[in-house]
């Protein structure tokens, strides 16, 4: 089974997985699969522009191999915000998709404290296209402590 997570930045996405997921799974995840390319003392998050682009042609490889096994195994995806033809494919490979959104405030509050200022605009984003009624929360509480 494919699942494709979404909600804003810091909502608690990979918690939500953590919670969910098993060793036997595939979990895709952009900051984890930037952290296992970067050197020690890299950042958890607001990695470096080179290392992003790398971390990303990994990630859209790990969802082409792992999107031929969903009928194996369960594969978890982080995809923040997916346009139309990204939902168009996860549907058609049958994935349930998650939002995870502990609300505007708090997530506001958890990029303010340990993400760039630069996130704030991704923040703004999602809840503009999440107000057009493009998606539906499926929690609204807080996901961790902060």
């Amino acid at each position: 089974m494919l699942y494709v997570i979404t909600g804003p930045p810091a909502a608690g996405k990979s918690t939500w997985i953590e919670a969910h997921a098993t060793a036997r799974d595939i979990v895709i995840d952009m900051d984890r699969i930037a952290r296992a390319l970067t050197g020690p003392g890299a950042p958890q998050w607001n990695q470096d522009e080179l290392h992003q682009r790398v971390a990303q042609r990994a990630r859209y490889a790990a969802m082409d191999e792992a999107f031929k096994l969903v009928d194996q195994l369960d594969v978890y995806l982080i995809h923040t915000m997916p346009g139309a033809r990204a939902r168009a494919r996860y549907q058609r490979l049958g994935a349930d998709i998650i939002v995870v959104d502990p609300g505007e405030d708090v997530v506001r509050e958890r990029v303010a404290a340990m993400r760039s200022d630069e996130m704030n605009r991704v923040v703004t984003r999602w809840y503009r296209q999440h107000r057009k009624g493009e998606s539906r929360p499926v929690t609204t509480q807080t996901t961790r402590q902060w």
